[in-house]
């Protein structure tokens, strides 16, 4: 197992015992990372007593149906963007029921930055059922690969903090 999984497990571990400890469940809505965050997530035994559900929306038309992003929302603001990804959170907490959530949105590369939003740029929202919502941007370098696994660390490291 590499640093990086190792890592990621620690994390996922972590956030496994205390969502367990308070009775919580976590979910996820993801584009960037393709569903990473999950994946952390179930990779841990037992997760199924912590989380049910996450939903991949890389399309902005996802956005829409699944998670009751705004459409105007998505072409003025762009899918990455601190608007969107407080949308995406509240609409995972409403669709799941959860009581926790994290959202992530970015330009994984190698292609589709621009100069406002480079190569590497991940919007992030947490939000609590509570109506307490989160959001940080990050300036990934590395590969597609690289930018993906560490949006995924920043997510746990954001769910971890917000508890």
């Amino acid at each position: 197992m590499s640093a990086q999984q190792q890592c990621l497990n620690d994390l996922s571990e972590l956030l496994g015992q205390k969502l367990f400890a308070r009775g919580w469940r976590v979910t996820t809505a993801e584009s960037c990372t393709g569903g990473g965050i999950a994946a952390a997530i179930t990779a841990i035994p037992n997760s199924s007593s912590w989380f049910e559900y996450g939903v991949v929306s890389y399309a902005n038309r996802a956005k829409e149906k699944l998670l009751r992003v705004n459409s105007e929302t998505l072409v003025r603001e762009g899918a990455v963007s601190k608007t969107v990804v407080e949308q995406m959170v509240k609409g995972a907490l409403d669709l799941s029921g959860a009581e926790i959530a994290v959202a992530v949105s970015g330009i994984a590369g190698p292609t589709g930055g621009t100069a406002e939003k480079p190569v590497g740029t991940v919007w992030f929202a947490w939000g609590l059922a509570s109506g307490s919502i989160n959001s940080d941007c990050c300036h990934f370098s590395g590969d597609r690969i690289s930018v993906q696994q560490q949006s995924v660390q920043h997510a746990l490291n954001g769910l971890l903090k917000l508890l």
